[in-house]
């Protein structure tokens, strides 16, 4: 084993850059380096002065920022008493975007190999030039020993743990959640409400769901977010035990065999029935290291062929209208290969599997009108592919099956700070385009400004028919006859020609052009990054040229202003 340590530090949100840090430290064992992969969060930054070579794999998200792991090292990087020559001592490699690889260069990083790319937008195959170049660079200045040749791709390599069964079944107390609410310990939210606002005829179903949130010490404001993991659904867990003959009620302890830790929410010991159903998530559609870690364990020549073609930087096509296009589970592909399957070693499930990432919910609702409560809009995720089994949302799906009435049911959870903040001043207009349950947040900063006294609030409201999918109709027509707001809707299937909220924005041209112009009104659109967001970003700046009579650079340089002043925000997800 070389003498020199290789350091993989991942900024990830929803898991392709550790899926690619996690095959490089793969890499860098197949070729005898020592090496440890760590979440940037997790790693203590003033620890980089004594490392000798790392490599950072971040990720963005959202409007190009930073994933949730990295925040606090972002913030390192960019404090001003950090010396210009800060990390003069350090070889680093950067597969990130361009801000952060200028960082570096700023804090005088010797960069070995530079290969700028945004990981989140093309995750599969692309690093893969990268990688090879990395590996040349990197055994050019650090050599392995002398005769030691690389392991090949299909040889195992240790698993992180050891599994440890247990003979005896210990006090269950070990997995019950506790407060304070963190992403650790989360707060045991008990299900009071989980009903279908959507019409029965209505070919999507979307789930108000009210959440009890007593004795959590939570706070939270309009713009913000509730998280919470899901579960898997019971007959994958059973599924899943039988093809790799487990045993649900079996109990069991983790060693690492290397420097890691176990991971902190598993308890210890843990049953094999928390561990499928509440850590591992093997409803995933599987990353490209998936095939390469099974194929380890193929002894059939065609599953063999098919696995590591799979792996392959060549294969990348073949994985990809094999697992991504008709969303292909981990677990379908564990019975697609049932003689690989059947060879598999349960110490390899924690490299095999990630951890189900939390899933974040805007909160629709507001505490001053609700104490007490979080209610969220769940739009239920369910789909044809061209596999037989419907494809389902994971967490949507299990949160529409929480029913209240069978009993007390919950949803561990936490809060943290949404992107979207609202204007202090009760004299400033708010305008909210918020279609479909991109509403959610607007109904939250509503309820929320009206119980305050604000009552300039204007909400586009747009779905597909007035009589199927209009979210919080009644408590709308409440607060405009009580003068709370004022509402412009549209329903784009109930007339021939289809009517958006962006058609509205230019319909109320004056209006808007009133409040923002002379009232400094804030403007806010929320909801499904297709092609909405930019339709009403185009209409309105159309607003701007034809009531400001400015031309369409001045109507840009306008919106420019009012996003530099916060005074224009958006909240959109795919």
């Amino acid at each position: 084993m070389s003498s020199h340590a290789l350091l993989v530090l991942f900024g990830s949100q929803t898991g392709s850059a550790q899926d690619t840090a996690e095959r490089i430290g793969r890499q860098a064992q197949r070729r005898h380096m020592r090496v440890r992969v760590e979440a940037l969060d997790s790693y203590n930054v003033a620890n980089l002065i004594s490392e000798s070579l790392v490599v950072f794999v971040c990720a963005t998200t959202g409007q190009g920022d930073p994933p949730d792991n990295m925040k606090k090292f972002w913030r390192f990087l960019f404090r001003k008493s950090l010396p210009a020559d800060s990390l003069c001592r350090l070889d680093c490699a950067v597969l990130a975007d361009v801000l952060l690889t200028k960082l570096f260069f700023v804090h005088g990083c010797i960069l070995i190999y530079l290969y700028i790319f945004l990981l989140l937008l093309r995750p599969n195959g692309v690093s893969d030039p990268w990688l090879i170049s990395f590996w040349q660079k990197t055994l050019s200045l650090y050599p392995p020993p002398a005769g030691l040749a690389p392991l090949r791709e299909e040889e195992k390599l240790p698993p992180r743990y050891v599994f440890h069964f247990l003979d005896e079944v210990p006090d269950k107390q070990t997995e019950h959640l506790q407060t304070p609410p963190t992403p650790l310990q989360p707060f045991p939210a008990r299900v009071v409400f989980n009903q279908r606002v959507t019409h029965p005829s209505h070919f999507q179903d979307v789930r108000h769901i009210e959440l009890d949130i007593t004795g959590s010490n939570i706070q939270y404001s309009a713009g913000d977010v509730v998280m919470m993991r899901p579960c898997n659904a019971a007959e994958d867990v059973e599924q899943f035990c039988q093809l790799l003959k487990l045993d649900p009620e079996r109990y069991f302890t983790l060693t690492p065999t290397d420097s890691s830790t176990v991971p902190a929410r598993l308890p210890q010991p843990c049953s094999v029935r928390f561990l499928v159903e509440q850590f591992l998530d093997i409803s995933a559609v599987p990353r490209r290291s998936f095939f390469e870690v099974l194929a380890t364990f193929a002894s059939n020549e065609l599953e063999r062929d098919k696995l590591l073609e799979f792996s392959s930087a060549q294969g990348q096509d073949a994985l990809h209208s094999y697992c991504n296009r008709p969303r292909r589970t981990a677990l379908e592909v564990l019975a697609d290969f049932p003689h690989t399957t059947v060879e598999l070693s349960i110490d390899y499930l924690l490299d095999l599997f990630p951890e189900i990432q939390p899933r974040s919910f805007s909160i629709a609702s507001s505490l001053l009108q609700h104490p007490n409560r979080i209610q969220i809009l769940v739009a239920v995720v369910k789909y044809k592919s061209m596999l037989f089994k419907p494809r389902k949302g994971l967490c949507s799906s299990w949160l529409a099956s929480l029913d209240p009435s069978t009993g007390d049911v919950y949803v561990p959870l936490w809060v943290k700070k949404g992107s979207l903040s609202f204007p202090q001043d009760p004299d400033t207009p708010v305008i909210m385009v918020g279609p479909g349950t991109g509403v959610a947040p607007f109904r939250s900063a509503i309820q929320e400004r009206a119980a305050q006294g604000k009552m300039a609030n204007v909400l586009f409201f747009g779905c597909r028919s007035e009589s199927k999918d209009f979210y919080c109709r009644s408590e709308w027509e409440e607060k405009v006859q009580a003068g709370q707001m004022i509402l412009v809707t549209a329903f784009s299937r109930d007339q021939e020609e289809k009517i958006y909220v962006q058609h509205r924005v230019k319909e109320q041209s004056k209006l808007l052009w009133d409040l923002i112009a002379k009232k400094n009104a804030f403007f806010y659109i929320a909801g499904s990054a297709k092609q909405m967001p930019a339709s009403v970003c185009d209409a309105l700046k159309e607003v701007f040229q034809k009531e400001g009579g400015m031309s369409e650079n001045q109507a840009q340089e306008m919106l420019d202003a009012m996003e530099k002043a916060k005074r224009f925000q958006s909240e959109t997800w795919s």
